[in-house]
């Protein structure tokens, strides 16, 4: 361009702008003069000024004479003087084999290292001899050699989501997170459970229905029923026997007012609901007065085994005992009416016995405890009091 032409280096450095053009100037070459022509080697007079000039005549002059520091080797490529084993010829050593490329690796064989006479002494890792004393000392262990080992590099830094990663509420929503994608896939029927194929939602729910049938099943014949109990109408109360009967005295006495004696109360036990037989732990009962609802007697009864599909007879060995103020208490006054010698009635007939009897049973199978109760309102007394009894 010509805004590029106008300048040039005079003005460029501050000096005085020239009326030529330099950029468009035509080159004049300098004279040529052999003198000057004639090379020069770095051992030449030139950098060194001591020594002879370089003589005159060009090539042909410098090639008669020769300076001291002309060496030859810096004009033409002599070869290789010296064989590559260092330094002897094969002629001369033919049992001895050349340098191994591989022997400063795999220790076998001279070195290419060795084959001048270098690197005798090796520069490898020497394991430094321990100290003799057994007792460490700091300011004498600063001043040894540090033995220097390898050591391995670091492997790259943990990330953000690695060191995440590896705490317990990345493992706990880990956790979460596949079991969620389970329920799901469990839910389209497309996993199993327990990692089951053939055990989905649809075959769960088979075997869950065919599981509760079965068990309803068994528990229907197996769990025991509460059976049902009747007294015996016509002779409910009956006299006890064995050492029952002698160990409870029979007596009604006026001063204090009380009465005691032993009986059997005959019970028919209903067992038609029942496909096993029926064990009880144990039998208590409980026998109130009807019409003062005093408690007049108790009964008790170790563990009993019935048949099933079935109604079994058995008495309950019954103590009945009471204590009154005074002979004009009205739950003394029944019973004792009711056991009175028959020759103090006219027509021979004694009032019969009015209670309630409450039974507590405990049934092998079942939990909880389950009683009954019945009601009898005209029982003959067991005992027959003596005429002066009274």
């Amino acid at each position: 361009m010509d805004y590029d032409r106008k300048s040039t280096v005079s003005s460029f450095y501050g000096g005085p702008r020239s009326s030529e053009d330099a950029l468009n100037r035509d080159y004049t070459a300098p004279p040529t003069s052999n003198e000057h022509r004639s090379r020069r080697d770095s051992s030449s007079s030139f950098f060194r000024p001591t020594s002879p000039a370089t003589p005159q005549g060009g090539a042909e002059g410098h090639a008669r004479m020769h300076s001291a520091g002309y060496n030859r080797m810096s004009f033409f490529d002599a070869g290789r003087e010296e064989p590559v084993k260092g330094g002897y010829d094969e002629v001369e050593q033919p049992n001895e084999g050349g340098w191994d490329i591989y022997a400063d690796f795999n220790n076998a064989g001279p070195r290419y290292s060795h084959a001048f006479g270098l690197g005798h002494q090796e520069t490898s890792y020497q394991q430094l001899t321990p100290p003799l004393s057994g007792k460490p000392d700091e300011e004498s262990g600063a001043q040894r050699p540090v033995e220097m080992v390898t050591v391995p590099a670091l492997g790259a830094e943990w990330g953000k989501d690695e060191l995440k990663g590896m705490t317990k509420r990345a493992r706990r929503e880990e956790k979460a997170e596949n079991f969620g994608r389970k329920w799901k896939a469990f839910n389209r029927g497309q996993y199993g459970i327990f990692g089951r194929k053939w055990l989905t939602r649809r075959t769960l729910i088979f075997v869950i229905f065919g599981t509760c049938a079965a068990i309803g099943l068994i528990l229907a014949f197996v769990i025991p029923r509460v059976p049902g109990f009747a007294v015996n109408g016509s002779t409910p109360l009956v006299s006890a026997t064995g050492w029952f009967n002698d160990s409870i005295p029979a007596e009604f006495s006026r001063f204090p007012a009380n009465f005691s004696f032993p009986a059997d109360i005959s019970l028919q036990v209903d067992t038609n609901s029942n496909f096993l037989p029926l064990v009880f732990k144990h039998l208590d009962a409980q026998v109130y007065d009807l019409d003062s609802f005093r408690l007049v007697g108790t009964g008790h009864m170790n563990r009993t085994k019935l048949p099933a599909k079935t109604f079994t007879n058995i008495q309950m060995p019954l103590n009945f005992s009471y204590v009154a103020t005074n002979d004009s208490d009205l739950t003394w006054i029944n019973w004792y009416n009711a056991c009175k010698n028959r020759i103090q009635y006219n027509d021979g007939n004694r009032p019969g016995l009015r209670f309630r009897l409450n039974i507590i049973m405990s049934i092998d199978g079942l939990p909880t405890q389950h009683s009954t109760a019945t009601t009898v309102t005209s029982a003959p007394c067991p005992i027959e009091l003596p005429v002066n009894a009274g």
